[in-house]
């Protein structure tokens, strides 16, 4: 039988709003049991599926571990009963993780009612106030809420406590290049660096920057000034490329006509085929002379 004690402790944003306490004598089969704090065997907690953490700092983890067997867990896990019996962690990964590392065969736990989308829920948002996730685990994150909870930004806003462009920004990350990603993950680039490439969609290019950031250690101002670069030149090699997206046999009329009228002559044409012809002329004697050229042909 696990044993129970008194812990009067805050869950963090959202957790108690969010998830309703379990009826604890329903879920745990007994009688007189008051308090939503219990001992739990550590055996009998699964890890939470919708964990955004991908990677712990195994330093961290033990620093951690050796807390825990000089105080043991200050702070409950929160956890949800499963209908085998066992529990599925809700919020608390690093606190399980060092405390198996210290070997402790109990932990405290508060017992909630969760579905699956509170619970990915309630792991994001315990994560990103304890924590510090990377931002790609927050931008999958708040992508997986928005699908599986079918919630706008404006709505995951409120439940995370960010600004709407805050939501959007990182969003926005999940249209990175993998390179660029991997690069993120790994702090080689900053979040900063990274909004800037968002704005290369050009993936040559866009790698080329990436890792000039990365073998010249590129401050953020310099990797703004480097996209504005990019941008620049690619108007002016999109606009040689239209004036250049004449078809042959129109360019060559048009140099004929240049010729013989001795005047500029403009052609402009569609992938339609439609489009206008233009003769300049310099004044009404020009003119004269251009309509008589004309008249002759």
């Amino acid at each position: 039988m696990a044993s129970t004690k008194k812990k009067s402790t805050g869950l963090g944003r959202g957790l108690g709003s969010i998830l309703p306490d379990v009826d604890i004598d329903a879920a745990m089969g007994r009688t007189n049991l008051t308090t939503a704090v219990v001992n739990i065997a550590v055996d009998d907690i699964e890890t939470n599926p919708f964990q955004p953490r991908k990677e712990f700092d195994e330093n961290a983890l033990e620093e951690l571990s050796q807390s825990i067997k000089q105080q043991g867990v200050i702070t409950p896990v929160t956890v949800r009963q499963m209908p085998n019996g066992k529990y599925q962690l809700i919020a608390g990964e690093r606190r399980l993780r060092a405390s198996r590392l210290a070997g402790l065969t109990e932990i405290p736990a508060y017992i909630r009612v969760a579905t699956d989308s509170q619970m990915m829920e309630m792991a994001l948002v315990e994560n990103i106030q304890r924590e510090n996730l990377n931002a790609m685990e927050i931008a999958f994150s708040y992508n997986a809420l928005i699908e599986e909870c079918q919630l706008t930004h404006e709505q995951l806003s409120e439940k995370v406590g960010k600004d709407r462009s805050t939501i959007t920004n990182y969003l926005r990350l999940l249209n990175l290049p993998s390179e660029t990603q991997i690069a993120l993950c790994s702090d080689q680039i900053s979040m900063a660096h990274a909004r800037c490439l968002v704005n290369v969609e050009d993936t040559e290019q866009h790698l080329a920057i990436l890792h000039d950031i990365i073998n010249r250690q590129l401050s953020v101002r310099q990797t703004e000034q480097l996209v504005k670069d990019f941008a620049k030149s690619k108007k002016v090699v999109t606009s040689k490329k239209k004036k250049e997206d004449l078809p042959e046999v129109h360019a060559a009329m048009k140099s004929a006509l240049k010729q013989y009228l001795q005047s500029e002559v403009d052609i402009k044409r569609s992938r339609r085929g439609k489009g206008t012809l233009t003769i300049h002329f310099n004044n009404d004697r020009d003119f004269e002379r251009i309509i008589k050229l004309i008249k002759e042909n």
